[in-house]
């Protein structure tokens, strides 16, 4: 069910009535009618997978239990180690089986043997890399004593579904959603609101930026030969702000569904292409997925505290694996190694820390030496992204190639409206980049002004909107 989707208009409204008019009593009822929801949400593409979803929640709540329980550090690593096999081997089965296998056949053909690829025809369920990583994080943290095991199987069950942030993100830690499951929730106008507000600018960034973006990207991605030079930057700046507009559109849309629930969730976008250097776009960049990497893979290999060595080994790995995590797919692999070596001249002369505020902080304009560094991190953010949108690594080369020549000089012959589009988000993004989201307008105290802006954005919706697209994340 996507949120841009006849489907959801009639489910969300009909959810939260009930909710709040019908299941309000009790809590564990609440938490009840939120799994069932949760599950219809996520059924709706394929029921079948719901069998995956259920048997991970019982594997990690039982092994929550047992590493709490466990009195013997030995026993405590078993139970978590049968945790991380069970949702890795899902990750590895559905994601990457097919990889490893063609990789495998291509490896030994290059020795002179012929094998087949041994290949699963099975569909890639949707979201498993966003909540098999929210459960590991439970009991993760359960093993490292951050957390108490809990013994509300529903509450659990809840946590791991729960629908919004269920197909992609954000990935929500054990410590921050699980806790909201056991307490009372009571309506509270304020956070709805701004939910209300954070689903409208979500939609326009997905409807209006993200797909209108993608009509051209798809079109001059897959027709190349068919563009001048300048088209083809032009589709690589499309394709950065569709998969902005589209990832932090849904972000935006599942952040505030929960506040009209009662939940808060992590932000999990920062006005990332207002960044001044890789450092801080990371920072800013799907913080949840950036966030757990960086505490359950990067710290525990020692993070920045050894020698050189250690912290270049670290800062490949941490990057090459972000990348991998995306897809079965050496692209993905290659946008993270440039990432890293984005990355690391600033580590190298420790400057991964200097940019830690909002960008003209208390100001109206900016430097020219800030817009001299947003525009550098701009295009080599760009620039990678080419390989993540590209479907094999000779493609990303073709098209980089193709960019470099006569015709970069000359006026584009794609379409450009959608920089219309983009134009308005950046102006208002802008604005707002010390707030949480682009429509978080309540401070403005005159009423009218404020609908006056909400009228606007919901008729860029209403009339400029392009075809509903899936989402691009669904796909990891």
């Amino acid at each position: 069910m996507l949120f841009n989707s006849f489907e959801y208009l009639v489910f969300l409204p009909t959810v939260f009535i009930l909710y709040w008019f019908v299941v309000n009593k009790k809590l564990n009822l609440q938490n009840f009618f939120l799994l069932i929801v949760s599950y219809l949400f996520y059924g709706w593409w394929d029921w079948r997978f719901l069998s995956l979803i259920v048997f991970s929640s019982f594997v990690d709540y039982f092994c929550g239990l047992y590493i709490h329980k466990s009195n013997i550090a030995k026993n405590k690593k078993i139970w978590l180690t049968v945790s991380m096999l069970v949702n890795l081997g899902f990750l590895g089965v559905f994601k990457y089986f097919n990889f490893f296998s063609k990789e495998l056949a291509a490896g030994v053909a290059s020795l002179g043997y012929e094998i087949d690829a041994l290949t699963l025809n099975v569909l890639l369920p949707v979201g498993i890399s966003f909540y098999t990583f929210q459960t590991m994080s439970y009991t993760i943290d359960v093993f490292r004593g951050k957390l108490e095991p809990t013994k509300n199987i529903i509450a659990f069950f809840a946590f791991v579904s729960f629908f919004p942030q269920l197909v992609a993100g954000p990935i929500e830690r054990a410590t921050n959603l699980l806790p909201q499951f056991y307490k009372k929730r009571k309506f509270n106008y304020s956070l709805a609101s701004d939910g209300l507000r954070q689903i409208l600018w979500g939609l326009f960034k997905k409807i209006v930026v993200a797909d209108n973006c993608a009509l051209i990207v798809n079109d001059i991605f897959e027709n190349q030969g068919d563009f001048n030079s300048s088209s083809l930057v032009v589709g690589a700046i499309f394709f950065a702000f569709q998969i902005y507009g589209d990832f932090s559109g849904y972000s935006d849309i599942a952040i505030g569904t929960s506040r009209l629930f009662g939940f808060n969730l992590m932000q999990n976008f920062a006005f990332p292409y207002f960044s001044r250097d890789i450092a801080e776009f990371w920072r800013r960049w799907h913080i949840s997925l950036s966030t757990w990497f960086r505490d359950y893979v990067y710290i525990p290999l020692g993070g920045s505290r050894g020698g050189l060595w250690m912290k270049v080994r670290n800062t490949f790995i941490i990057f090459i694996v972000s990348g991998f995590w995306h897809g079965a797919n050496w692209t993905f692999i290659a946008w993270g190694f440039l990432n890293a070596l984005y990355f690391l001249p600033l580590l190298l002369l420790n400057k991964n820390r200097v940019n830690t505020n909002v960008v003209a902080e208390n100001k109206t304009f900016i430097t020219p030496k800030e817009l001299f560094q947003i525009i550098i991190t701009f295009t080599i953010t760009i620039f990678a992204w080419i390989f993540f949108r590209a479907s094999s690594i000779t493609e990303a080369f073709r098209y980089i190639d193709s960019i470099f020549t006569a015709s970069l000089f000359s006026v584009p012959n794609a379409d450009l409206k959608p920089f219309l589009y983009i134009l308005i988000l950046v102006i208002i993004e802008w604005l707002q980049r010390h707030r949480q989201h682009g429509l978080e307008v309540q401070n403005i105290k005159i009423a009218p002004i404020r609908w006056s802006i909400y009228t606007f954005v919901f008729c860029l919706i209403l009339f400029f909107g392009a075809k509903s697209q899936s989402f691009i994340y669904f796909q990891f």
